[in-house]
C-alpha cells in the first residue's frame, strides 16, 4: 500500500497565535462518519473526529510556527515550514503527500498541491480536523494569559469583538505584528508607563515564557 499523507493548516489568516499544520496517513480502511472540512463541522463533530483520526489514522504529525516565525519570515513561508514540520512528525515517512493549496517547495518527499482538497481529499479533511482542533486548544489555553482579548470565542481572528479589544489593550505579545490590523496598534513603553501596566504586561510575558515550555497556566494574578 501507497502511503499518502494529506496536509492542511489551522491559523493561517488569523491576527493572533501560531499556524499550525497536520499530516494524516489514512489506512486503506476506515470508519470516519461525517469527516469533512473542520471549517464546516461544530466544535463538537471535530473533537469526536479529531479522537476517531488519532485512534484510526496510520500516522498523524503535527507543526506549528509560532508568531515570531511569522513575523520574521511571513505567513505563507512560515506555513509551509509549519506543513514539513508536520510531515518531519508522522511515524511512518509517507510515499506522497497531498496539500491543501499550493504544493510544498524544496520537500524531499513529493508531493501535490489540491486547490481546495479540503473539501474532498478525506486524508486533507482529517488533517484540517486534527490542525483545527489543535490548535484551537493551543489559543484558549493562551487566552488564560490574555483574557482580555476574547481568544477563547475568535481563536484570533479579525472579528468586530477582537478589533474591539486590540484598539483597547493594544497588541499582546502573540499577536502578529507585521500584520496591518496589529501593526496600528503596536504598544509603547509610554503607552504602558501611563496606564501602569508595565508590572501587568511583565507578569503575561512570564507566564507566555513558562507556557512556551510546556508549563501549564491556570490563573493569573491581575492585582
Amino acid at each position: 500500500m501507497e502511503l499518502i499523507a494529506g496536509v492542511d493548516e489551522a491559523g493561517r489568516g488569523a491576527l493572533a497565535g501560531p499556524v499550525v499544520s497536520s499530516a494524516v496517513i489514512l489506512p486503506e480502511k476506515y470508519n470516519l462518519t461525517g469527516l469533512n472540512d473542520s471549517k464546516l463541522l461544530s466544535p463538537k463533530k471535530r473533537e469526536k473526529l479529531f479522537d476517531e483520526i488519532k485512534n484510526q489514522a496510520i500516522a498523524v504529525g503535527i507543526g506549528i510556527a509560532d508568531e515570531k516565525e511569522i513575523d520574521k519570515t511571513n505567513i505563507l513561508h512560515a506555513t509551509f515550514t509549519s506543513m514539513q514540520r508536520a510531515l518531519g512528525q508522522c511515524k511512518q515517512q509517507p510515499d506522497k503527500a497531498l496539500i491543501d493549496g499550493k504544493p510544498l517547495p524544496n520537500q524531499i518527499i513529493p508531493n501535490e498541491g489540491i486547490i481546495k482538497g479540503d473539501a474532498f481529499v478525506p486524508s486533507i479533511q482529517a488533517a484540517s480536523i486534527i490542525a483545527k482542533v489543535t490548535r484551537d486548544k493551543l489559543i484558549v489555553d493562551l487566552g488564560i494569559i490574555f483574557p482580555e482579548y476574547g481568544f477563547f470565542y475568535h481563536k484570533g481572528y479579525g472579528t468586530k469583538k477582537h478589533m474591539e479589544a486590540l484598539n483597547k489593550w493594544k497588541a499582546c505579545p502573540i499577536h502578529r505584528k507585521t500584520f496591518a490590523p496589529v501593526k496600528r496598534n503596536l504598544p509603547s513603553i509610554k503607552w504602558y508607563t501611563e496606564r501602569r501596566k508595565i508590572g501587568w504586561v511583565g507578569e503575561k510575558l512570564a507566564a507566555l515564557h513558562l507556557w512556551k515550555r510546556d508549563h501549564k497556566v491556570i490563573i493569573l494574578n491581575e492585582n
